[in-house]
């Protein structure tokens, strides 16, 4: 990818190469690339790491971090380049606005007090899951999981509550687009079969997620509907496998999740009448 300059537009020669409307600012989407290279994984990197991973040039890639630091969103000691915390301005507006984060977390704290065990709420974006709000008990994952944590949605139980909860042409069109990743031996890759374990979760109600993102962990999750009855977000609870069965699961977890999830959402709709 070669860095163009931006025409009279403001457009950056954009236009409605791959569907894009004409009002499409392809500086923006390469700015925002470069933010979203930074990770737990990779916190720090070099010019030429960001460049590699954008695509974009080295000359490119040093402008767009250059001017992310004079913005102070980005800072480095010559070498190495890290966000800041002002990055954090930029998600804040949608979380705030998003009463469901404030709702969830007294359930979710109750919830955890009760199984003994980290409970989390997420939405889906796109392809992912994003965390709006967690309580955790105990570290048992290698990836630290923090608001704005993102985690592919088919290998995740509170991704196939989402996905399960889309209307059957977005479902359908989720499945054709999406990468199955073998993440552990136990992830499901086939299209098929995770078809028909939506299908099943959608009927029942709830998901479990056997050690398919990370082995050794395990996870049940339950949907939150608004009035109208769609799914705007799941709830979980997740735990070490070594602490629990799918079975044991299914009897002691399901019932008390559900009840979790039925308390967020009376709540939602109360703040949605008021």
């Amino acid at each position: 990818m070669t860095d163009s300059g931006t025409d009279s537009s403001g457009t950056d020669g954009g236009g409605t190469d791959g569907g894009r409307g004409p009002h499409f600012v392809q500086s923006l989407e390469r700015g925002l690339a470069v933010i979203r290279t930074f990770s737990a994984e990779t916190p720090e990197l070099t010019l030429t790491e960001v460049a590699k991973a954008t695509g974009l040039s080295r000359a490119a890639a040093r402008r767009f971090l250059l001017t992310l630091a004079d913005l102070g969103y980005v800072r480095s000691d010559g070498r190495l380049f890290r966000l800041t915390p002002r990055v954090l301005d930029l998600g804040y507006p949608y979380l705030s606005g998003l009463s469901l984060a404030e709702v969830a977390a007294p359930h979710l704290e109750q919830l955890v007090a009760t199984v003994r065990e980290s409970s989390s709420a997420a939405v889906l974006d796109g392809e992912d899951i994003v965390y709006v709000s967690r309580v955790p008990t105990r570290r048992i994952m290698t990836v630290s999981i923090s608001i704005g944590t993102r985690f592919p949605a088919y290998a995740t139980s509170l991704g196939r509550v989402l996905l399960a909860g889309l209307p059957p042409a977005e479902r359908e069109a989720f499945l054709e687009r999406a990468a199955l990743a073998r993440l552990t031996p136990r992830t499901i890759t086939s299209r098929e079969d995770l078809a028909a374990e939506l299908e099943t979760v959608r009927a029942q109600g709830w998901s479990i997620v056997d050690q398919e993102l990370e082995l050794g962990l395990i996870s049940v999750a339950a949907p939150v509907h608004d009035e109208q009855g769609r799914v705007v977000a799941a709830i979980n609870v997740s735990t070490h496998a070594s602490r629990a069965t799918p079975e044991s699961i299914r009897q002691d977890l399901v019932p008390v999740l559900l009840d979790t999830a039925a308390g967020i959402e009376a709540d939602l709709h109360k703040n949605s009448r008021s």
